[in-house]
Order: C-alpha cells, then structure tokens, then sequence
C-alpha cells in the first residue's frame, strides 16, 4: 500500500495514460497550433475574397462585415473591363513562359558541366557561383541598370528575360544535387557507344533530370509572375506592365473601386493557387532536392 502511494505521489501514470499524454503533446497540440496557424495565414485572402464581392455600399459600412450580405460577381466583370486585365496578362504570360524557357535551358546545361564533366577548378568555381546566393540583390541593382541602359534594354522586356538565360545559383546548385544521385556509369555507357557529349546530355541525362526540371520551371514561374521590384525598375510604358505592377499603378493613378481591385487581384492569385495544387508534389520535392547528396 505505501510502494502505491510512493509510485502515485512521484508521478507515476499508467501506460494508457502515458499513451494519452503522448497523444496529446505530440500529435493533438501540434495539429491545432498548425491549423490555428494556417487559418491565420489565410486571413488575408479570405478578406481578398469577400471584399471582390460585396457592394459599395457594404465596403463603407462601420463596423466592416466579416462576410457579405449579398454576393457581386459582377464585380469581377467590371475589373477586367475597367482595368487593362488581359493586356497585363498577355504581358505576364510573355515574361513567365520566356523566363521559364531561359531558365531550364541554362541551368540544366551548367548544372550538367559542374556535375559531369572535368575540367581545372571545377569545384572553386562551383562554390564562387554558390557564394553569389549571399549577395543582396540591391547591391548589383545599379550596375545592371547601368548595362542596360547602355545597351538600350530599358523600357523593354528584356532586362527581365535576359537574366533567366545565364543561370542561378540556386537552381544550378538543386540541379547539379539531383545529377550527383544519377549514377555515372550511364553517361560512360553513352560514351562507350560513341555519343557526344551533348548527346548524352540531351537524350541520357534529360529524361532523368525531368522531376528537378520541373521543379525549376515550376519556381521560375511563379517567381515571374510575382516579380513586382523588376517591371517597376525597368518598364515605364504602361503597355508593357505584367500583373504585378499594373493593379498597382491602376490604384494609385485611377479611381478604382476597392472591390474591382480586390477582384483583379483575386484573378491574379488564382493561377499561382492553381499551379500549386496541380504541381505540389513538385514543390515539396524542390524542398527537399537539394538534400539529396552532398
């Protein structure tokens, strides 16, 4: 009776309770911070949402409703009427495809130089290009407006194309990780039947690449399509202005009714939601790529 009481006072549970406990703290609480967490992140675009379809007369109203008496989905009409909405899509279509195409082309053809071929320094190199990742974008933000600008590219799209074809480090170093995990001997079999090196390249090394491939057509897309700091550095005719930075000079040099600008950016948003739903095994995956092999 006392070795009971001794085990109860110091604490002592039995297994179900311990297996409760356990439950609790590491599976019960974790789950609703997450959601508690999640909804809060998502706060935002269900106002995005809401407001795209309530009336003037509800967005005026104090205290602001917290969902919509009425429904307006004409509001999303009237925004791309109003708003030059499928010119700044045209325009953000342009610059994504291209950037993407630029993208997987020169990174996929360094990443396959720093893995496959050997060559003097190949691996001092590889860790400058990495280095580069750490340098503020601010800092060479003014030296390339100067080579632009001396090469006449400014006011056009391709101070934000061009970029995409000479590589980043970010998806070259993803790249040149997923190759390491490609064992070598397929690129010696290629040799050993007389191909080029680009031949194994292309028709060996390619097929294989397709899933990091994708993940960064996938980044490059999306980082396009968001991009807002350089249409708004380099484009300065509104005809040319993508999504990101159109709504936005709209707001500030039109009259436009806050509920029309919430359903032009709702519009905006979808295809990235979308993209996400479709390809988000490829996002964990790109998480998770560069992890694969030191």
């Amino acid at each position: 009776m006392n070795a009971i009481n001794y085990e109860k006072t110091a604490g002592y549970h039995s297994p179900a309770v311990q297996r409760r406990i356990r439950f609790i703290s590491t599976k019960l609480i974790p789950r609703v911070l997450l959601v508690l967490m999640s909804l809060l992140f998502l706060l935002p675009y269900y106002f995005m949402l809401t407001t795209s379809i309530k009336s003037v007369v509800e967005l005026r109203a104090l205290p602001p409703t917290f969902f919509p008496h009425s429904f307006h989905i004409e509001n999303y009409v009237e925004a791309v009427q109003y708003i030059p909405f499928f010119r700044f899509t045209r325009n953000s279509l342009i610059l994504a495809v291209s950037c993407i195409i630029g993208s997987v082309i020169s990174n996929s053809l360094i990443a396959y130089g720093f893995s496959r071929i050997q060559w003097p320094f190949r691996e001092k190199v590889f860790a400058v290009v990495i280095a580069t990742m750490f340098i503020p974008f601010p800092v060479i933000l003014v030296a390339l407006f100067d080579i632009y600008a001396k090469l006449r590219m400014v006011n056009s799209f391709f101070p934000l194309i061009i970029p995409s074809f000479m590589g980043s480090a970010l998806y070259i170093f993803m790249l040149r990780q997923y190759l390491l995990t490609i064992p070598k001997e397929i690129s010696d079999a290629g040799f050993i039947d007389g191909a080029a090196e680009f031949q194994i390249f292309w028709r060996l090394t390619v097929p294989l690449m397709q899933p990091a491939i994708a993940v960064v057509a996938i980044f490059t897309a999306l980082g396009s399509w968001n991009d807002f700091m350089g249409p708004l550095i380099y484009l300065q005719n509104e005809n040319l202005y993508p999504l990101s930075i159109g709504i936005q000079f709209f707001r500030t040099q039109h009259e436009v009714q806050y509920s029309m600008l919430m359903a032009a950016s709702a519009l905006v948003v979808l295809p990235v939601v979308v993209i996400f739903l479709l390809f988000q095994r490829f996002f964990v995956e790109g998480i998770t790529i560069g992890a694969l092999k030191g």
